[in-house]
């Protein structure tokens, strides 16, 4: 009995031994594997993607390019950037100095600069470095930059426009002590002032003080559309945003290193700006979209420019009017559904641009449920690398909200004594305690008090720091291989991020995948299902938007965007006076609006010594050949439609027929 008992222990070690070496063998395996990525690890210091589902996928999927979703648009790729001045300036002499204060975020600040310099040229004046109040009004940042060069290189800004203006970092000694003393005349121009405004009223006050001041609001002082004969200055404006305006070398290398991070996978990506920004939000009235402490705080704002004059309208806008006309953003949920729509995978790499998305990331939740791989900058660098773009700076006091200072036995028994003739009423309940959680924040004055706080420290330095965010954004928004605007063309006249963005891509690569959706058209379709957003949509909607989407990145989409965008901000669409026309390629026609200016066509023949890779050319006959010219059917993934119903309801996605006689105008309502 005995031995028998024994043998069974043996056996029993026995087979835990197996065991132990079966496991020993499968975490062996598991950690050979995971070695296999340390290097795209490495690259992705914080876990910002779903990297095992493009690992994992078939070859095929891994890295085939679906054109019709990644680019590029055929009908666009004979546009060329040319921003190079056709003709010489007159050589005058100098007539004084310009020197300007600029107020606002990112986008103000860059469209007020090249106005400033294109003012500078047609007054024939030295312009000296903008300053840039937005990080003047921090206290206590970095040491290293100042001003204009806390976003931008100033020696690459001057060298860059040494042909074209004279740019200096100050004023003369003696025009400085003039202006210590207010002795220079400051003017507050209007964003649409036109060009006989400084000709006739501010050239013969510099010809006469030698130097003059401006203070820019509204993201701009010259008008965005001037006339042809003006067509230099505009490829001025050119010159300025896209060339001599490059950020400065700590920003545009983080920004390179974040587009290297978020191709690493080897997929492309697309880049997403959400506008939901609480000005623009409270100018249009869509509180209602938002819950909670967000619609009071849109409310509040919307009260404030109703009663700056800023905003004639009511109080109570209905939000949901609004949206459906157009002039409410399409929030992240919506833009993940239309995305769906036109057949990206769920694995899609979608990076969030904005250092401002007014309701935080609670707003992002259904995009990042559809798409696994929405990122945005924190995702992508380290703390330490946004720390180092930053620089050395000043600390401020951890926790602004102090409490107030406890009171003495001596003070409580004077305020005792001090209290009234007795018998007291008994005092009132006590409040409910506002606690630490709530008062934290930017928001937290709402929930003590009726009337917003001036900026606090921990503000001001934050709105300084949204600067190098929207930079790092920007860059990676137009090398992104498709971008998606939440918010633009928004009807304020104030530049916007989206729409800059949006302008750069065109001067760049206008045959890039740059969507420009018509909020209004998209608003109708998202009522037929918005019961039921998420039901499996039918195949007959899925084509609407496919069809909405696919004209919106070609050429409807570039004359909505110049009939509605170019008035307000001409870095939004620099069409056609900084762009040219590859000679071998097909003259469009030219689209004109009800008031003749040229929507679409009318660019310049690009010159001979402008050389085009052959294999550009090689690549587009390949599509055309392959059906993907937008003359057939659109093919996208993931359609979850039997092909009988494809071929019953296949709708052909092609552009409808340009006007053909040049003298035609275009209605955006037809």
């Amino acid at each position: 009995m005995k031995m028998v008992f024994i043998s069974k222990i043996k056996w029993i070690a026995l087979f835990v031994l197996m065991l132990s070496m079966v496991s020993l063998v499968v975490h062996l395996s598991i950690t050979r594997l995971s070695g296999a990525y340390s290097m795209q690890s490495t690259l992705m210091p914080f876990n910002g993607f779903d990297f095992t589902a493009s690992v994992f996928a078939p070859q095929s999927d891994r890295f085939v390019r679906n054109m019709k979703l990644w680019g590029p648009v055929i009908s666009l790729k004979s546009l060329q950037p040319y921003a190079n001045p056709r003709s010489n300036y007159p050589d005058e002499r100098n007539n004084g100095y310009i020197y300007a204060k600029i107020f606002g975020g990112f986008e103000k600040i860059r469209s007020s600069i090249c106005d400033l310099v294109t003012i500078s040229r047609l007054l024939n004046a030295t312009l000296v470095i903008p300053e840039i109040q937005e990080s003047l009004q921090s206290k206590g940042i970095s040491y290293k930059f100042k001003s204009f060069s806390y976003l931008f290189d100033e020696d690459q800004f001057i060298a860059s426009l040494k042909n074209d203006v004279n740019i200096v970092k100050s004023l003369p000694e003696n025009l400085k002590a003039s202006r210590r003393r207010n002795e220079v005349r400051t003017y507050k121009p209007k964003r649409s002032a036109s060009p006989n405004f400084y000709v006739k009223e501010i050239l013969p006050v510099l010809k006469k003080s030698k130097v003059i001041g401006l203070v820019l609001h509204d993201g701009g002082c010259l008008q965005s559309i001037l006339p042809p004969s003006m067509s230099e200055f505009q490829r001025l404006r050119c010159r300025v945003a896209f060339h001599a305006l490059k950020f400065r070398r700590e920003i545009q290398m983080a920004g390179q290193l974040m587009v290297q991070r978020l191709r690493a996978s080897g997929q492309p990506f697309l880049a997403f700006h959400p506008g939901l920004v609480r000005n623009i939000l409270a100018y249009h009235g869509c509180a209602e979209l938002f819950q909670d402490v967000h619609t009071e705080l849109i409310q509040y704002r919307r009260a404030q420019m109703i009663k700056q004059g800023i905003l004639n309208g009511e109080l109570g806008a209905g939000s949901h009017i609004h949206r459906d006309n157009g002039s409410c953003p399409l929030m992240p949920e919506e833009v993940g559904l239309l995305l769906q729509a036109m057949g990206y995978p769920n694995r899609t790499v979608i990076y969030v641009a904005g250092s401002e998305t007014f309701g935080g990331q609670r707003v992002l939740i259904p995009l990042r449920a559809m798409f696994s791989n929405t990122v945005d900058r924190t995702r992508v660098c380290t703390k330490q690398e946004l720390s180092d773009l930053v620089g050395p700076e000043t600390p401020l006091p951890l926790n602004p909200f102090q409490p107030p200072p406890t009171k003495s036995e001596e003070q409580l028994k004077e305020e005792w004594n001090m209290a009234g003739p007795r018998p007291r009423p008994l005092p009132p309940p006590p409040d409910r305690p506002i606690y630490q959680h709530e008062k934290e924040g930017w928001y937290g004055w709402i929930t003590e008090s009726d009337t917003e706080p001036d900026p606090s420290p921990v503000d001001l330095r934050m709105q300084a720091h949204r600067l190098l965010w929207d930079a790092l954004d920007y860059i990676v928004s137009v090398e992104a291989d498709a971008f998606f605007p939440g918010f633009h063309n928004d009807g304020s006249g104030w530049p916007d991020f989206s729409s800059l963005v949006m302008g750069q891509r065109l001067y760049e690569s206008a045959s890039s995948i740059t969507y420009r959706p018509d909020r209004r058209v998209l608003a109708e379709l998202f009522n037929i299902t918005r019961d039921n957003m998420y039901y499996h949509h039918n195949y007959s909607w899925k084509l609407s938007v496919r069809e909405h989407l696919s004209k919106s990145s070609s050429e409807d989409g570039l004359i909505r965007q110049s009939l509605l965008s170019k008035p307000t901000t001409f870095l939004s669409h620099p069409l056609p006076e900084c762009s040219c026309r590859i000679p071998s390629a097909e003259v469009p026609k030219q689209v004109k609006g009800h008031d003749g200016r040229l929507l679409y066509g009318g660019e310049d023949e690009c010159p001979t010594w402008m050389k085009h890779s052959q294999e550009d050319t090689h690549l587009e006959s390949e599509v055309a050949e392959d059906g993907s010219n937008g003359n057939n059917e659109l093919e996208y993934e993931n359609d979850g439609v039997e092909q009988q119903e494809s071929d019953d309801n296949a709708v052909k996605s092609s552009l409808t027929q340009l006007p053909v006689d040049q003298d035609d105008e275009w209605d955006p309502n037809d």
